[in-house]
């Protein structure tokens, strides 16, 4: 699935379920929450963190999903093409970085 059918498919699932996108400050207090999920995977599951024992929330790809649908529900409210930004950003990533991790030693 590529990335405005993906946008797509949220804005669908935002109109029929959603009754309307919340604003774009409220989705950004939600993408932040939602990478803080992710973040509380992480440390618990490869960091140092131990899980408390009634944590039960360790579905790291539950949790990106959710990452990805407020991302996408944030370019969509501000009419971002993903696809199109993204293809840039990766444009501008090859040509500054081209060599640059190639040549960090402390990569080696």
């Amino acid at each position: 699935m590529d990335l405005k059918n993906v946008q797509n498919k949220v804005d669908e699932w935002i109109n029929l379920h959603g009754v309307r996108y919340f604003n774009e400050l409220t989705n950004m207090a939600i993408l932040t929450e939602e990478v803080g999920e992710v973040a509380k995977i992480i440390a618990r599951k490869y960091g140092e963190q131990s899980s408390k024992k009634n944590d039960t929330t360790d579905n790291l790809a539950d949790e990106l999903s959710d990452v990805l649908f407020v991302l996408i529900c944030l370019a969509n409210q501000t009419g971002i093409d993903l696809e199109k930004s993204f293809q840039q950003n990766l444009d501008k990533k090859t040509k500054r970085d081209k060599n640059r991790h190639k040549s960090n030693i402390k990569l080696k």
